[in-house]
């Protein structure tokens, strides 16, 4: 067959494939809590906040901007909102301090930025992305974070700053899990996922979860999948939880709901560990999975209205995950 006529069948098998679409989702945390129970002022506002952090990232999305910029917008509404545990809204450890951690990750050549322990940063998501664009580094932790922070321009604040956060779920029992994240995919085909955190209530100082750890909390990997989790991170980073769903996709080709299932319902929950996942695959819409009866969440698609969820529809039984 002639050159030109290969070139041509190229071009048009190309063409015959529908150009990406893009797409967002959110999650605000999961626990065992009875979304219905929420008081009607609080649930407000986490809705409220929900929306908005949707609209900002919708916004760079629809106008042709990167999934990167997407998921730092969507999580910094939240860091700043005040009723998520992430950011102003941070809750405190067991001595009474704050230690935030975050994580964003690009699908576009895989790289990655995470801050742990830190106490004086606005956005510790911000940060996160300046730990992947201007080091050689991944994650960089408590002082070290913050002398990175003082080095390129960003505000250090009074470790105070946090001030009587109000908790989002009232109706939680005291030891909540809670966790902001988003994964977004853009027109180019590119996915992105961050993922931002107070940790968990009255937490050993110094502890850290999955949040800011890539492959437990974060994972975005381009023509697989965008992964944030929220829950109880000692579980997510033994399981490796991202980059297990991740790896189910890519290597079994399972559907992205489905290998989020595996993990969070199959294997997570046996084990104790609570929480969930929201996934965004290389195609189609995002999907939520969690082993709770509460999970905060939604998402955003081209020409519909945002989708708000305090649960996932469906916590099916326990399985056993295939091999």
């Amino acid at each position: 067959m002639r050159p030109v006529v290969l070139l041509l069948l190229a071009a048009l098998a190309a063409a015959a494939e529908p150009a990406p679409t893009w797409a967002v989702a959110i999650h605000g945390g999961a626990g065992a809590f009875d979304p219905a129970r929420l008081p009607a002022g609080p649930r407000a506002r986490v809705e409220a906040g929900m929306n908005k952090a949707l609209a900002a990232a919708g916004a760079i999305l629809a106008a042709g901007g990167g999934a990167l910029d997407a998921v730092q917008a969507a999580v910094t509404v939240m860091e700043d909102d005040g009723i998520f545990n992430a950011g102003r809204g941070a809750v405190a450890t067991s001595d009474g301090r704050h230690e935030l951690d975050a994580s964003i990750m690009d699908g576009n050549g895989q790289r990655a930025g995470a801050v742990a322990g830190v106490q004086r940063i606005r956005n510790p998501l911000a940060l996160a992305r300046l730990v992947m664009e201007r080091s050689s580094n991944v994650l960089l932790v408590t002082d070290g974070a913050e002398l990175f922070a003082r080095q390129q321009g960003v505000e250090l604040l009074d470790p105070r700053w946090i001030d009587a956060p109000v908790a989002p779920a009232p109706a939680a029992p005291p030891d909540k899990h809670g966790t902001v994240g988003a994964v977004a995919r853009d027109a180019a085909g590119h996915l992105a996922a961050a993922t931002s955190t107070g940790g968990m209530s009255r937490k050993r100082p110094g502890r850290v979860g999955d949040s800011p750890l890539i492959g437990a909390g974060t994972w975005a990997q381009d023509g697989v999948c965008a992964i944030s989790a929220t829950g109880h991170g000692e579980y997510f980073i033994r399981h490796a939880a991202a980059h297990a769903i991740s790896a189910r996709i890519a290597l079994l080709g399972e559907a992205p709901e489905a290998a989020a299932r595996k993990i969070v319902v199959g294997e997570l929950a046996p084990a104790g560990g609570e929480g969930g996942v929201i996934v965004l695959g290389a195609s189609g819409p995002p999907a939520a999975v969690c082993n709770t009866t509460g999970m905060f969440h939604g998402w955003l698609l081209p020409g519909a209205a945002a989708v708000l969820r305090l649960r996932v529809e469906a916590v099916p039984a326990q399985e056993t995950p295939s091999p």
